[in-house]
């Protein structure tokens, strides 16, 4: 049944592809663009959901589609509730998933609202997922493309938010859509993929971190294993638990990032073996209504990670308890564990810390 659908364009291929197909199958479509961040008009930043000519892009797509097109602006909306939280969680010591966080309280909401006062049924947006319908509502499904699949981003929708989501291009390859693009002649037909957050587009997160910290940024040591101080730092935010390369220090073997204090500006330096992990404590966790504690499940830790089988529960202080099937290296606070069964998203949550394989007791 055809219906007013909003689709979110942001002047890339996926998303100028998903309004294409609706298009194709008889909707009502309305683009619309969510103007997030500011970059230098001068050509220097290409290829960025945020650059200033994918807004122009997006416009061009949707007139080439025949279909009408808004800009919105949520910088300041964007500011607040993503890139602030981003710096506040390096320099508290641990690596944010900042997409997830975007997902979550910008683009879904906001899109949301956005349909809501333009009479639109549906939101649409380019991620490569899937919907289903479930006994206890709608359900989020990986992507039939394994190595696009973007349901690790969007893993706390529940099903009232998901019964007006679209994705159109959940069962389709990224191969397919390039040349779809390039068939119906889409401006953008031809952008590369954007591998770097939106914001920081050189992916020099130190310095991004570093230039909004003000005098937050702590200098500290770097210590081995034995607590011997073997270099020192300019703050937490430069490292991330498992970082090998980059520690400004020599120790003549291999070592890694193994803990970091940011309470006294210390980072670990340790042998990958201090990497391993049994379990993790999750907070701040969503799961599907369907999901029932405990439950057996696999889990990935972090975007791209591959799955292992896990067991969750639910512990007294409203935070779970994931405990894998075997040890798991280098599971980052700040970084989303998220729960699948076969190809059905359950939910998922942050990863507080990481529950060692070396650690003894049952109890974490």
């Amino acid at each position: 049944m055809a219906e007013r659908v909003l689709v979110a364009m942001s002047g890339g291929v996926d998303s100028s592809v998903a309004a294409a197909r609706l298009v194709a199958q008889g909707h009502e479509v309305v683009g619309a663009t969510l103007h997030l961040w500011d970059y230098p008009d001068d050509g220097s930043v290409r290829g960025r959901c945020c650059a200033p000519e994918d807004v122009r892009d997006a416009a061009r797509a949707a007139d080439a589609l025949g279909i009408p097109h808004y800009a919105f602006d949520r910088r300041e909306i964007f500011r607040q509730r993503v890139v602030d939280p981003f710096v506040e969680a390096y320099l508290t010591g641990e690596t944010p998933s900042p997409c997830v966080r975007c997902n979550r309280s910008v683009k879904t909401r906001e899109l949301l609202g956005l349909a809501d006062r333009l009479g639109a049924s549906a939101v649409a947006t380019g991620h490569y997922a899937r919907t289903r319908p479930g006994s206890a509502g709608a359900e989020l499904w990986r992507a039939r493309d394994r190595d696009k699949d973007q349901s690790y981003f969007l893993h706390m929708l529940g099903p009232a938010v998901l019964e007006r989501l679209r994705f159109p291009l959940g069962d389709a390859t990224k191969a397919e859509v390039r040349e779809e693009a390039e068939k119906l002649g889409l401006p953008g037909a031809g952008k590369g993929e954007s591998q770097e957050l939106c914001f920081v587009p050189t992916g020099r997160y130190d310095r991004f971190v570093a230039e909004r910290a003000g005098d937050r940024l702590r200098p500290g040591p770097i210590v081995d294993e034995g607590g011997r101080e073997v270099g020192r730092h300019e703050g937490v935010h430069g490292f991330t638990i498992g970082q090998r390369k980059n520690l400004g220090v020599a120790l003549g073997r291999r070592a890694y990032v193994v803990g970091i204090d940011a309470g006294r500006g210390r980072v670990e330096l340790g042998s990958p073996e201090r990497l391993a992990a049994r379990g993790a404590v999750v907070a701040s966790a969503y799961l599907h209504p369907s999901v029932e504690l405990p439950c057996v499940c696999s889990v990935a830790v972090r975007y791209r990670a591959a799955q292992v089988p896990a067991a969750v529960e639910a512990r007294a202080d409203g935070r779970l308890l994931v405990g894998f099937q075997t040890p798991v290296n280098a599971v980052v606070p700040g970084q989303y564990a998220v729960f699948y069964d076969g190809d059905r998203v359950l939910g998922g949550g942050v990863i507080e810390r990481p529950v060692p394989a070396l650690e003894q007791g049952a109890e974490a």
